[in-house]
């Protein structure tokens, strides 16, 4: 309707916002495709397509890269590769204090024309490590998340995604946060952090159960969900029935 209207009024161009063309890729070795045998030492990627799908739901173009082994030339080659068509570029994995954390060892030291990115650890739980920058000529965003998969996609809900939508102007930037009652108790939450726990919120009823563990590996509890318990840096623990605020995901 938009569209016909500017045509009837005889516009034949109007300035526009793009979508974003964000390539996504995972780091580690240890990485296979889904759908490939698994050998000793060797997991399935998954940290991709969710970031890829995370991505088109923000209304952004997605590149998915294949995960990229913990080499350090190697992940700049293909950084360097794919900055041709990147508004952003967003990685999992090696961003650690680990023995492979590639991502961190890699950027860490750029300056002058090649970027410079930074990181940092974060008083949150899941998502503590996380990277952000921006590379090449082009001074591309590039956000460096965490590889394990719920940290990957929590932080990418925090920070990724209304970067992505304030790229395209677009509200709301953040996901919709509501209060509602928790009908399970946590018994112990991180003093200093602040904590997302996975739940599934009920919307007529005005409650919020959480789903799962705290673990950052448990994906099929993520699977469940469609809310984040948002729990405050000072709270150590929440009783059945407090009000707490919800981060809404769908």
């Amino acid at each position: 309707a938009q569209i016909g209207l500017l045509a009837a009024i005889g516009r034949a161009t109007v300035l526009v916002r793009p979508r974003p063309r964000v390539v996504v890729m995972s780091t580690g070795s240890e990485l296979v495709e889904p759908g490939e045998e698994l050998a000793p030492g060797r997991i399935h990627d998954s940290n991709s397509f969710v970031l890829s799908a995370c991505a088109r739901d923000a209304g952004a173009i997605a590149y998915r890269v294949g995960a990229v082994d913990d080499d350090a030339e190697l992940l700049r080659a293909t950084l360097e590769d794919q900055l041709i068509r990147a508004d952003a570029v967003v990685t999992s994995g090696g961003v650690s204090v680990g023995a492979y954390d590639v991502v961190k060892e890699t950027l860490a030291g750029l300056a002058g024309e090649e970027g410079s990115v930074s990181f940092r650890r974060l008083a949150m739980q899941p998502g503590k490590p996380q990277g952000f920058g921006r590379i090449g000529p082009d001074r591309v965003p590039l956000f460096a998340l965490p590889g394990n998969p719920v940290s990957c996609y929590v932080s990418f809900e925090l920070f990724v995604r209304p970067a992505l939508r304030a790229l395209m102007g677009l509200d709301p930037v953040d996901r919709t946060t509501v209060r509602a009652v928790c009908t399970d108790a946590v018994a112990s939450s991180p003093q200093g952090r602040r904590q997302f726990l996975r739940a599934r919120h009920e919307p007529g009823s005005g409650t919020v159960s959480l789903v799962g563990g705290a673990g950052s590996h448990l994906v099929k509890a993520l699977a469940q969900a469609n809310a984040l318990v948002v729990v405050p840096e000072e709270t150590t623990s929440v009783a059945v029935g407090t009000e707490v605020d919800v981060v809404l995901l769908g």
